[in-house]
C-alpha cells in the first residue's frame, strides 16, 4: 500500500520547464463563453505538454453532447492573465493554472470549489465511483483540511538519470546505495567524466533529488513529515545534518561536475547527454525537455538515487509531483466542468495523454500500455514502492522556500558547512511558525 507526503506540484516545472508540446489535437479554440450551462471556458498552462491534447477532447466532447461549447485557451505564463480573473470574480469553470499560480492561497480564500461530492458520483463511462479511478496516493495530494480541491492529471516522477551504454561499456553497476555510489564514483572519473552534475542555477533539483531523499533514507518517512509540518527542531535533525554532510562528501572528493554551481537545467542536462557526467538528478520529464537537442544516439534510463547502508527510511521510497487542475468557486458551470474533467480523466483519454504526450497520468489503469521506454522504469518503480512522497513545504511557505534554495545553493559551492545549512533551515522554519497570519499544513503517514 503506498503512502504519500504531499504534492510539490509543478514546483519542478517553476525552473521554467517549457518542453516540446505533445500534439495531435486540433490547432483551434473551440468557440465558447457564458454561462448558460452548456458552455464552459477551460485555462491551461501551455508548457511541455501543450494544449492541443485538450482542445482535442473538448471538440470530441462536444460532438457527444450536442449544444455544449468549449472553449480551451492558454499560455506559457497563463497564471498572469489568470491573477487579476479571480480578483474580479470571472475566473474561468476549469483551469489548470501552472507553477506560478498559488494555488494554496486561492483554497484558503475559498475561491477553489471543494470536489467531494462530485468525487462520489460515477465517473465518465458509468463504473463505480470517480474518486475510485484516480490513484489515491496522487489523489490525496489535492487535499486540504480533509476536502479534496485539486485533481490530478499527469504527474511527475523525480528520480537520477544515467546512460545504460556507457556503464555497460564501462562494466560499471548502477549504484543502489550511498557506499556503492562512493566505490563508483572514482572509476567514472578516471573515465574522464564527473560522476554527477547537477542544475547548479535551480537549487529545487539538488533539494529533490539529494537532500529529501537521504533525509527520508536516513530517518524514515518521518524526519521529512516533521521538516514540512513545521516541528520544532525537524529541520536541522540528524537525517537533515546527515544528508548534508552526504552532500558535503560529494563535493569534496570531487565528484560533481566542475562548475555545475552556475550551470542551468538546460546547460547541465546537456552535459550529461553529451558524455559530460554519468548521472543527474531530474524527473520524468527530461526526454521531453532535452527531445530537440539531444546528440544523436544519446542513451538515458531512470535511477532511484542511492540509499544509506542502514537507514531507517523505506529503499523503494519514491517522489512525484501531480500538476493540479481546480475549478474555481466563481466560475460558471460547475457541472459542465466536472463531467468535461470526467471525460479528460476516463481511462482511455489518458492512455492517449500518456501515447500522444510521453508522461503517466493519474489514472488506475492507463499505464496498462506499450509505454514509452523511458517510463517502463519510473512506471514499475512507482507501482512497486511502498512510500510515494512528494515535497510541497516551498509552495506553502515561500519564504522558507526561498531560504532553503539559498543555503542549498551555499552548501554546494562550500561557503556554508553542513551544521550551518541546517540551522539556516530551522531558523527559517521558526520564522514561518511565528507568522500567525498562514495556515500550518500537517503531514503524517
Amino acid at each position: 500500500m503506498k503512502t504519500h507526503l504531499s504534492a510539490f506540484s509543478a514546483a519542478l516545472a517553476a525552473t521554467g520547464l517549457l518542453l516540446t508540446g505533445c500534439s495531435g489535437g486540433s490547432s483551434e479554440g473551440n468557440a465558447g463563453g457564458g454561462g448558460n450551462g452548456k458552455d464552459l471556458e477551460v485555462v491551461s498552462f501551455q508548457g511541455g505538454f501543450g494544449i492541443d491534447f485538450f482542445k482535442q477532447a473538448a471538440t470530441e466532447y462536444e460532438s457527444k453532447h450536442p449544444g455544449v461549447h468549449i472553449k480551451v485557451s492558454g499560455g506559457p505564463r497563463v497564471w498572469e492573465q489568470l491573477r487579476p480573473r479571480f480578483a474580479n470574480g470571472t475566473p474561468p469553470g476549469l483551469t489548470w493554472p501552472g507553477w506560478g499560480m498559488d494555488y494554496w492561497a486561492l483554497i484558503y480564500d475559498n475561491q477553489v470549489f471543494p470536489l467531494d461530492d462530485a468525487l462520489k458520483t460515477p465517473p465518465y463511462d458509468g463504473k463505480g465511483t470517480w474518486k475510485d479511478t484516480f490513484d489515491p496516493s496522487l489523489l490525496k495530494l489535492g487535499e486540504y483540511q480533509g476536502k479534496q480541491y485539486e485533481l490530478p492529471y499527469h504527474y511527475n516522477i523525480m528520480g537520477w538519470w544515467y546512460n545504460p551504454d556507457t556503464f555497460t561499456k564501462h562494466g560499471w553497476t548502477v549504484p543502489k546505495t550511498f557506499k556503492d555510489l562512493l566505490d563508483l564514483a572514482p572509476k567514472i572519473k578516471a573515465a574522464g567524466m564527473a560522476p554527477i552534475t547537477y542544475q547548479g542555477m535551480y537549487p529545487d533539483y539538488t533539494i529533490k533529488g539529494f537532500l529529501f531523499p537521504w533525509v527520508i533514507s536516513v530517518g524514515g518517512i518521518k524526519a521529512a513529515d516533521d521538516a514540512q509540518s513545521l516541528v520544532p527542531g525537524a529541520w536541522k535533525s540528524a537525517a537533515f545534518l546527515k544528508a548534508a554532510q552526504m552532500i558535503k562528501q560529494l563535493r569534496d572528493s570531487g565528484f560533481f561536475e566542475d562548475g555545475a554551481d552556475g550551470l542551468s537545467h538546460t546547460q547541465s542536462q546537456t552535459d550529461f547527454l553529451q558524455g559530460k557526467a554519468a548521472m543527474i538528478p531530474c524527473g520524468t520529464w527530461l526526454e521531453s525537455e532535452m527531445r530537440k537537442t539531444m546528440p544523436p544516439g544519446a542513451k538515458m534510463a531512470f535511477m532511484l538515487p542511492p540509499v544509506v547502508d542502514g537507514g531507517a527510511g523505506d529503499p523503494s521510497a519514491i517522489m512525484i509531483g501531480i500538476e493540479p487542475w481546480i475549478i474555481p468557486t466563481a466560475g460558471p458551470n460547475h457541472d459542465l466542468a466536472i463531467d468535461f474533467y470526467k471525460y479528460m480523466t476516463s481511462v482511455d483519454k489518458a492512455k492517449q495523454f500518456i501515447t500522444q504526450c510521453g508522461t503517466l497520468t493519474a489514472i488506475k489503469g492507463s499505464d496498462q500500455i506499450t509505454l514509452p521506454p523511458l517510463l517502463v522504469e519510473p512506471a514499475r518503480l512507482f507501482r512497486e514502492s511502498k512510500t510515494v512522497y512528494s515535497i510541497q513545504f516551498d509552495t506553502w511557505y515561500s519564504t522558507l522556500g526561498t531560504e532553503s534554495k539559498n543555503a542549498m545553493a551555499a552548501l554546494l559551492n562550500g561557503s556554508n558547512t553542513p551544521e550551518e545549512f541546517v540551522d539556516r533551515l530551522e531558523a527559517a522554519a521558526e520564522k514561518v511558525r511565528q507568522d500567525k497570519s498562514k495556515p500550518v499544513h500537517t503531514m503524517t503517514h
